[in-house]
């Protein structure tokens, strides 16, 4: 089986103008978690069915770093494997630089977030707590101080005698996040904690999470198939499919910058535009399209004449009644609109292609907003113009 290398921050190279996202936070470049050339495969009726595929990458030591990918990609495995409760077939797991190979889950630095929080319905808030403590045979003094100090930090001391049964699900997903850090793990593993909260809640504790993360500077490890979920948080995210790594990087990168069709439109959604190479130039490139030739920043490494896929983001589509004049312009007929609240999403029919175009609803009702097969232009930045690595 060939070898990948090693995913990084670096792997995404800059070809095009730099975009401005969140700051950057300052990260050791220690790795707490190493994951060396790991496969997997479970047994099936008809064989095996291999879910890693040779996964290489380095967790940095204080990262969030989030495994994002759809059902069945590989990404709740992983965990597993780190968390000691799968052994990989191949490869090697290094967490604080020791081989993990054998080490059963009690053993290894680490304790896990499930998605059903898993507290003991019979014990209180407290007791919940101060239960792996109890097992390692703490002290009590420093049970209590260490408990103590864990309810404070989720915000869930005014609740320390109260039963499972007696909080709603934020505070059941505080419990288990103070059961957690209570026991100071060198890493924290989050298998989907939010995925049973409402949407309000789940996205108050995003930031929430993300937050005490960056207090507590422990090395948190979170798979979610939810993409706001992954850029909302996370320092870096590696993107999964089919058992692989498919891009990895801060979110800022990934979703401006995403390498494959299949990242294009996982994170988030992508209008994609098949095309020819027609003429490269010192910073840019032409590529002749069904469209008439679009202009993108991307031209690194193309040729005249290579087949290409342009990705650009439905928001990055900018609508006019008239035409703009300036080069990168489609002509588009408005197919059906979608009110999500916040914008309006417009399903475009172009020169036999569907497209969609995001547009922010600063004023409902008024004269900028675009109809029912309304002919309208579309304007696309060759900055935001995207060439697939797969194309």
């Amino acid at each position: 089986m060939p070898r990948h290398p090693k995913a990084s921050l670096e792997d995404t190279p800059i070809t095009a103008p730099a975009f401005k996202g969140k700051r950057p936070r300052e990260l050791s470049a220690d790795a707490a978690v190493s994951v060396i050339d790991v496969s997997k495969s479970f047994a099936t009726g008809g064989g095996g069915t291999l879910v890693l595929d040779d996964i290489d990458l380095d967790i940095r030591r204080g990262e969030f770093f989030s495994l994002l990918g759809p059902s069945g990609c590989g990404k709740t495995t992983l965990l597993r494997i780190l968390a000691g409760f799968e052994n990989p077939d191949s490869g090697q797991v290094l967490i604080g630089n020791r081989d993990m190979t054998g080490v059963p889950p009690h053993l290894r630095n680490v304790n896990t977030v499930f998605q059903s929080y898993a507290l003991f319905p019979h014990l209180n808030v407290q007791d919940n707590v101060a239960f792996g403590l109890k097992m390692k045979g703490v002290p009590q003094a420093l049970q209590r101080e260490r408990v103590a100090r864990a309810l404070e930090t989720v915000r869930i001391a005014d609740f320390a005698k109260r039963r499972p049964e007696q909080l709603s699900g934020g505070q059941r997903q505080r419990v288990a996040l103070a059961r957690a850090i209570v026991n100071e793990p060198e890493v924290l593993l989050l298998d989907e904690p939010l995925s049973a909260l409402d949407l309000k809640l789940r996205k108050e504790l995003q930031v929430e999470l993300s937050n005490l993360q960056e207090t507590l500077g422990i090395t948190f490890v979170f798979v979610t198939h939810d993409q706001e979920e992954a850029l909302v948080m996370s320092d870096r995210i590696a993107v999964m499919n089919r058992g692989r790594v498919e891009q990895l990087g801060r979110a800022e990168e990934l979703y401006e910058r995403p390498r494959t069709a299949f990242v294009a439109n996982f994170l988030g959604s992508s209008n994609l535009i098949p095309g020819t190479v027609s003429e490269v130039l010192e910073g840019s490139a032409i590529v002749r399209t069904v469209h008439g030739p679009l202009s993108t920043r991307y031209s690194a490494g193309l040729k005249v004449g290579q087949d290409v896929v342009l990705s650009i983001r439905p928001e990055k589509l900018r609508m006019e009644r008239d035409d703009v004049a300036v080069g990168n312009e489609v002509r588009a007929r408005v197919d059906d609109i979608v009110y999500t609240g916040a914008e309006n999403q417009y399903l475009l029919q172009a020169s036999g292609q569907s497209l969609v175009a995001f547009q922010l609803n600063a004023d409902i009702g008024a004269d900028e907003d675009f109809d029912y097969d309304e002919e309208v232009a579309l304007y696309l930045p060759p900055e935001s113009l995207v060439v697939l690595q797969d194309g």
